[in-house]
């Protein structure tokens, strides 16, 4: 009678009556206590549970079961709540602080403490960190509900020995925008038709957050309030194990770890933790899964080599962070290959891989507790061993860019001192592994193809000159970045005001100024002059604000002056003469003034949501400036007449003639087109520009040899790139790069778009240096052929406008601070950019 249910659930999809499909072996459970159907009005797998519901079950059980409580760890963009479901038994939960303080000694490697058997084991449930891969939080409902709910002996044995955090939904935002799409095309009966509407979300889909970012990637960046608040709470816990579920293409099975072996040649993390670990519960999921009859595969695909997952960041924690992929019904009923799917079954796999991670943890807790302690006092005798002792670094020409720098390391519980100006990071602390990936790059590699980067040392992505030390002057610990920055305030001038252009959060105090109704003006030279306080000399970019040019009185010129630095905290002085010391004075032809940039942005099917959302993120969040955000579709029935400047992020473009010639035509007139990776490849290959790809010369004769096929996959992966970071050397008295005062800067390469210098001698504004590498895996045949013959960023003439192509994405993960720079010049100082004819 059970396998003909299963089989009948399985087919036709839940039924309100066939809710023991997933916890009949849990009987009998607390009547007292509401299940999610009683509570939802439809059993789970029936629709698509709005995380508004999910949250309000979890507070009800909080409410009636006294082994359950509930805390906020944050909110998202759109203001949803992120909640964890702390449930464990009635007198563990009461004892909660004590317990804390108990499993907190085994993660510092000053005690010495070893009642491994004593202490519960610590374990996070988290769920649903991609928005369209929904069954994880359906599955968190049900998970929630047997831990508070069920007296079966199994049950009570595992509250008893493990702290459960159930995290039911990481990425509510993009959970909601899918949840909306499948219950809106949600049919009675329901359409297995993989090419119904239900099973195909129009873009920019449910997977990413309010920004469309991953945030599976976003663990080790913190970019979004939705990682920076799990990030808080996990270093006040340090779990145990972490359970990381995903969903993948619907004609797969199921994958548990371990995954294939690690890329990296010396590893980090250890090997206990992806061999033994892995396998220990990898043999426990097999076992579950057997007995519900579902296939499943390991050890093939994914990678746990970045530490940025859900999956890998618990690896350098002291735990152990566990990846599923069930295979997706995208929706609530598919055909496969191998029949129908349906929400309910990918519900249940989810479901009993999470009750099976309980299970394994508290049978082997004291192992599990015993690696941890093991873990952080290895790092203090790794880092003995090392002969590097700490990392320098800080830029006193960007604050901000030095701040947010260190915002992450503190972010990450990594310990920094400050002598100066200067900061420095010891690697003898208990986060000493933190500290390698933030600095660390490497050259040698097990493996070739990786399931995403290859490259990921932090200091890179904020351009921070750094450099190791054996040995240390600690000056003052940093405990937060409050306060870090000490700005003299400007005094009054009814003269001029010059902000440096240099810092990072220089083009949001001009936003902030343009806003006021402020004219400002952009230095093209360089130039000295005697400031209120000292002689000071700007470097290229420095932005003018003459008072005599003002609507305003020279009083309501300060007060907006003084707002910008106070909110931005610039640098920003007052001068009482336009004659320089050295270089142009402050009349001269070569201080132009800066339009207000009126921005807009494609979007929509074909375009690249990804890269869309950091440039929104970017100019919103930091910069706080609108951009139009124009859908594909809508295309034809627009203006472009408000605008003078257009981005195209990556993407397939597939535009008519009249619509190319829109474009065209628009930028000609003056305006500034701003193309990122395949879009940069794009204009050149319709025309839109004079400009060349990178091409490599073949043999037409020569023949090919002859190779095993099982091995074409990762001989021709080999050839992508996962994620590596060049050298370019960069023209700084361009446009572009006002603002950098040092040629060489790193850049993230994740494509292969490879653009030819210009045959213009002044338009290639970044090309990759003669000794590029930096960090990550690519093959001597790209570094060869395509690196070292190729530009990063050119700009091209067209009429009276130009487009700049950026070969590498200087927004990637809204994380590429060192980059960002040349991404808002070309929006801010475009107009400024005038290409010399050499015809």
């Amino acid at each position: 009678m059970i396998k003909k249910l299963l089989l009948l659930v399985f087919l036709y999809g839940s039924t309100i009556s066939a809710q023991d499909y997933f916890y009949q072996k849990f009987q009998p459970f607390n009547s007292e206590i509401p299940s999610p159907e009683a509570f939802l009005g439809y059993g789970i797998g029936e629709h698509h549970t709005r995380h508004d519901l999910i949250v309000a079950y979890l507070e009800k059980l909080a409410e009636v079961s006294d082994r359950a409580s509930i805390a906020e760890y944050g909110r998202t963009h759109e203001g949803r709540k992120l909640v964890m479901l702390t449930i464990t038994a009635p007198e563990n939960l009461s004892n909660l602080d004590q317990l804390k303080e108990e499993h907190l000694a085994f993660t510092d490697p000053k005690k010495s403490v070893s009642n491994y058997g004593d202490v519960p084991i610590f374990i996070n449930l988290a769920y649903n960190v991609h928005g369209n891969e929904p069954s994880s939080s359906e599955a968190a409902l049900l998970t929630a509900y047997t831990f508070a709910a069920s007296e079966n002996p199994e049950i009570l044995n595992y509250l008893k020995n493990a702290v459960i955090f159930i995290d039911p939904t990481i990425n509510p935002d993009g959970r909601d925008r899918h949840t909306q799409w499948a219950n809106t095309y949600q049919g009675s009966p329901e359409v297995a038709d993989p090419q119904d509407v239900e099973h195909n979300e129009y873009w920019p889909m449910g997977r990413t957050n309010h920004y469309w970012f991953d945030l599976n990637r976003d663990w080790l960046l913190a970019i979004n309030p939705e990682s920076r608040g799990k990030l808080n709470w996990y270093h006040q816990w340090y779990p145990n194990v972490v359970t990381d579920f995903h969903e993948m293409g619907t004609q797969s099975t199921y994958f548990f770890e371990p995954m294939k072996t690690n890329a990296s040649y010396d590893p980090i993390m250890p090997k206990e933790n992806y061999e033994d670990l892995n396998t220990l519960f990898g043999n426990a999921f097999s076992k579950s899964l057997d007995s519900i009859g579902s296939l499943y595969f390991t050890k093939e695909v994914f990678d746990g080599t970045y530490p940025g997952y859900g999956s890998s960041y618990p690896d350098l924690q002291g735990g152990l962070g566990l990846l599923f992929e069930q295979a997706s019904s995208r929706g609530h009923r598919q055909t496969t290959a191998f029949g129908e799917i349906t929400f309910a079954f990918t519900i249940r796999n989810q479901y009993v891989s999470g009750i099976t991670t309980v299970k394994t943890a508290v049978n082997n807790k004291e192992y599990m507790r015993k690696y941890q302690q093991k873990f952080f006092k290895s790092a203090l005798t790794n880092a003995a061993k090392s002969k590097v002792k700490g990392y320098t670094f800080g830029d006193v020409h960007d604050k901000n860019r030095t701040k947010a720098f260190i915002d992450k390391l503190l972010l990450h519980k990594i310990d920094v001192y400050r002598s100066g100006d200067s900061f420095t990071v010891p690697t003898q602390q208990p986060q000493y592994r933190m500290v390698q990936t933030m600095f660390e790059t490497y050259e040698k590699y097990r493996d070739s193809v990786y399931y995403d980067a290859s490259a990921w040392s932090v200091a890179n992505f904020y351009n921070m000159k750094y450099k190791s030390v054996n040995t240390l002057n600690l000056g003052d610990k940093i405990t937060e970045t409050k306060n870090l920055i000490s700005i003299s305030p400007v005094q009054k001038s009814d003269y001029a005001y010059v902000m440096d252009w240099d810092d990072y959060n220089a083009p949001a105090a001009l936003v902030y100024l343009q806003k006021k109704g402020i004219v400002a003006s952009s230095a093209a030279k360089l130039f000295s002059i005697k400031t209120k306080t000292d002689t000071k000399k700007f470097n290229y970019g420095a932005v003018l604000v003459p008072v005599s040019l003002q609507k305003e009185d020279a009083a309501a010129v300060y007060k907006s002056i003084e707002e910008a630095q106070e909110k931005f905290e610039v640098p920003i002085y007052a001068v009482d003469s336009g004659l320089s010391l050295e270089g142009v004075d402050l009349g001269s032809g070569n201080i132009s003034p800066i339009k207000k940039t009126r921005a807009v942005m494609l979007i929509g099917d074909g375009v690249s949501s990804y890269e869309a959302g950091e440039v929104w993120h970017l100019l919103d969040t930091r910069v706080h400036m609108p951009i139009t955000k124009i859908p594909m579709r809508n295309f034809n029935k627009i203006s472009l007449d408000k605008y003078n400047t257009m981005v195209m992020v990556s993407g397939k473009y597939n535009l008519t003639e009249k619509q190319m010639s829109k474009i065209k035509d628009w930028t000609s007139k003056g305006n500034t087109l701003i193309t990122i990776g395949s879009a940069s490849k794009w204009v050149i290959e319709k025309k839109l520009v004079k400009e060349k790809l990178t091409k490599t010369e073949k043999d037409s004769t020569e023949l090919a040899v002859r190779k095993p096929y099982v091995d074409a996959r990762e001989n021709i992966g080999k050839e992508s790139l996962g994620g590596v970071i060049l050298n370019v050397d960069l023209d700084i008295t361009h446009p572009l790069a006002y603002g950098y005062r040092d040629s060489s800067i790193p850049v993230y390469k994740n494509n292969s778009v490879w653009l030819s210098p210009s045959k213009n001698s002044y338009a290639t504004v970044a090309k990759y240096s003669k000794k590029p590498h930096i960090d990550g895996f690519i093959t001597e045949k790209n570094m060869q052929e395509k690196i070292l013959n190729s530009a990063s960023l050119i700009v091209s003439k067209l009429g009276s406008g130009r487009v700049v192509l950026f070969a590498d994405n200087p927004n990637f993960r809204g994380s590429w601070y060192g980059t960002n720079r040349l991404f808002l010049n070309a929006l801010f100082l475009g107009d400024k950019i005038k290409v010399p004819s050499e015809d």
